[in-house]
């Protein structure tokens, strides 16, 4: 059981909540002391078909009984399954299997250096990335996290990177005016506040940077797997991006991230220029080629629309009625409300009400359900969340 004054032996880098999960079941976690709580955190983004899922529990108990691991120096049929749905998905020709989606972002990285390089044009030394942005925290996804918070105190940076305002016209001088490598961005920024990009302001600059040889890296992490109420987000902006990662939701909790890209690209990873030792394993595959077929099933996809369409209307009325929230927004199952405040007491008055959200930043709640969460249980995330907004009126009239 959770207890704040125990010595612990693991090195302090996370602010944790007060709370040891002991189990889990759809979109519901129980703790070491029996209390139940909603988890619309969905392990940021990870549980995207909430916990332990039937599909994912049963490919994982059927591969448990044969094999575990045997390294990429073996062919192994699961990968070529999730390969070609992830491919054929995304329209594009390819794909890599990392652990992660920091790994899967420096795959990437890696690939469009690699690719200029096979073309001798060793003068593209740079990627542009955005403000605000979050692409991982290894040393190089790390230096194109363009957030000083995330820099502060690993100077020097890995070189290599530019950085121009998310949203804003002024990023597309740097694509006439510097040799880039590539452009890389999310779509919508989830650490970085749950901002979208604007859909003029995105094909504009993915129009000009393919039209002048720049591929275009979209980070779809976080907004991959369904979480936006299609398979990826590129899809809702009309875009054809160069290639995409993904990572989180794609293995129900088993770490797992893929780069996929178009074979203009692909093709400079040849035989021994990148690997990983536990990618794409067998064990691994099976529950992200469970998760994978069920999150683009129609089924969960139509089942995001409608219950993002709920839970927005209702947040939309309770701006118009709590001064407290700045704005609402997001896509799909992504979702974030700003307030005029820190958002630290209110999501701890969730907690009280048996609600588990997020923080994006300082003023910013982040709710992450899981896809096939229902309306029963978005309107009971709705009920303690203006529950909570009240209390924090309350507490400040007192205050």
């Amino acid at each position: 059981m959770f207890d704040s004054n125990s010595v612990s032996y693991v090195m302090n880098t996370y602010s944790r909540f007060p709370l040891e999960l002991a189990s889990g079941e759809g979109s519901w976690v129980v703790a070491s002391d029996g209390a139940s709580y909603l988890d619309y955190t969905s392990g940021i983004s990870v549980c995207n078909l909430g916990h332990r899922p039937q599909a994912v529990a049963e490919a994982l108990e059927s591969q448990l009984a044969k094999i575990w691991h045997t390294s990429n120096l073996f062919h192994i049929p699961k990968q070529e399954e999730l390969a070609e749905l992830l491919a054929k998905t995304a329209g594009m020709d390819r794909v890599f299997f990392a652990n992660s989606g920091a790994e899967a972002n420096e795959a990437a990285l890696k690939l469009v250096k690699k690719y200029w390089n096979d073309l001798a044009e060793y003068n593209r030394t740079s990627v542009l990335t955005f403000e605000d942005s979050f692409h991982g925290r290894t040393g190089t996804t790390m230096a194109a996290t363009a957030q000083p918070k995330i820099h502060n105190g690993f100077e020097p940076l890995t070189p290599g990177f530019v950085y121009q305002p998310f949203n804003s016209v002024e990023s597309f001088d740097i694509l006439n005016n510097a040799p880039l490598q590539a452009v890389m961005l999310e779509l919508i920024q989830g650490e970085g506040g749950v901002r979208p990009a604007d859909s003029g302001w995105v094909k504009n600059l993915v129009t000009k940077a393919q039209s002048l040889g720049i591929p275009v890296i979209v980070d779809e992490v976080q907004t991959g797997m369904g979480r936006t109420g299609t398979p990826f987000l590129f899809e809702q902006y009309g875009i054809k991006p160069d290639i995409v990662t993904v990572a989180k939701g794609l293995g129900s909790g088993l770490p797992v991230g893929a780069m996929i890209a178009k074979d203009t690209f692909a093709a400079s990873f040849a035989q021994g220029s990148h690997g990983s030792t536990f990618g794409g394993n067998p064990l691994v595959m099976s529950a992200a080629l469970a998760s994978a077929e069920t999150l683009f099933s129609t089924d969960i996809l139509t089942n995001v629309q409608k219950v993002s369409e709920k839970i927005f209307a209702k947040l939309n009325e309770f701006q118009h009625t709590h001064s407290v929230i700045e704005d609402v927004r997001g896509a799909g199952l992504m979702i974030g409300i700003e307030l005029t405040q820190p958002v630290k007491p209110l999501l701890a008055d969730l907690r009280e009400r048996n609600v588990l959200a997020l923080p994006a930043g300082e003023k910013v709640v982040r709710v992450l359900p899981p896809l096939n969460t229902d309306l029963e249980e978005a309107d009971f995330f709705l009920e303690k969340f203006v529950q909570s907004l009240q209390n924090l009126h309350e507490t400040e009239d007192v205050q």
